[in-house]
């Protein structure tokens, strides 16, 4: 894409992918695609999510490294979780198997690079004019992102990094990342650590596996392996979050009956 191109020899997909804890209840949002539409015209917009945890960029992180690989090859991800913004923390771009994610240097990028086979990192030195200390998203983020998107790769504005300055542990988190409105909660463990002999322990309550939802009685409480491969705590037709009383960052352990603890 542009003069730093893919590493994965795939053609690129020009896609804008937007990951943030904006919520759709302010302007922000709309903002940011303002300047998308400005600078990148034509290149389709995702709302991927806008409710990650707030401030909670290592929930944000996991969260971003499960949903990511669903996406085409060249997707340009717009990633905000930014409580240190016009703090000290730098401004990043990543290029992780082909996938490119623009956002703060704050742990939020960090797992998708380290799962990734190959990534580069930039830190962008650029700064606009008129740029606001609240609304990097904005101001800063966007352009980068629409740039890019657009095949008009910034290196002017960028400087290569070795790896992010701030990174989160890439393994499995052992915690409640989100609450959909339906209350199921997504954990950070992969399903692949699991097996139908797996039970789930939360808010000292062990919960069996269950493959699909219409496996489980009307009201059970279950596990299962959602769609990004998180491993999921749910309820057919009744809200788990409610019944268990779950937060994000609530604990939760997994255990084989053939291998042990897991987590």
């Amino acid at each position: 894409m542009g003069s730093a191109g893919t590493s994965s020899g795939s053609q690129a997909v020009p896609l804008l992918v937007l990951f943030t804890d904006y919520g759709w209840h302010d302007p922000y949002v709309g903002q940011i695609k303002a300047v998308m539409a400005a600078e990148a015209p034509g290149v389709g917009v995702i709302d991927l999510l806008h409710a990650v945890p707030d401030y909670n960029a290592h929930a944000g992180a996991q969260l971003l490294a499960g949903l990511a690989p669903s996406f085409p090859v060249g997707s340009v991800f717009f990633c905000v979780v930014d409580p240190g913004v016009g703090g000290a923390r730098e401004a990043l771009v990543v290029e992780a198997d082909g996938r490119w994610f623009v956002g703060p240097d704050n742990g939020l990028l960090s797992i998708v690079a380290a799962r990734a086979q190959q990534h580069r990192s930039w830190h962008i030195h650029w700064r606009p004019a008129g740029l606001s200390e609240t609304f990097h998203g904005r101001d800063l983020f966007a352009p980068i992102a629409a740039w890019i998107a657009a095949g008009q790769f910034p290196a002017d504005k960028l400087t290569l990094v070795a790896e992010p300055n701030i990174q989160f542990d890439a393994s499995d988190l052992p915690r409640v990342l989100y609450i959909d409105h339906f209350g199921n909660a997504w954990t950070g463990i992969r399903g692949g650590l699991a097996d139908a002999t797996s039970q789930l322990e939360v808010k000292g309550k062990t919960l069996p596996w269950r493959r699909v939802f219409s496996d489980a009685g009307k009201g059970e409480l279950f596990w299962y392996q959602n769609s990004a491969g998180l491993i999921e705590i749910a309820a057919n037709r009744a809200n788990a979050a409610a019944f268990l009383d779950l937060k994000v960052g609530d604990l939760v352990r997994l255990s084989s009956h053939s291998h042990g603890p897991v987590h």
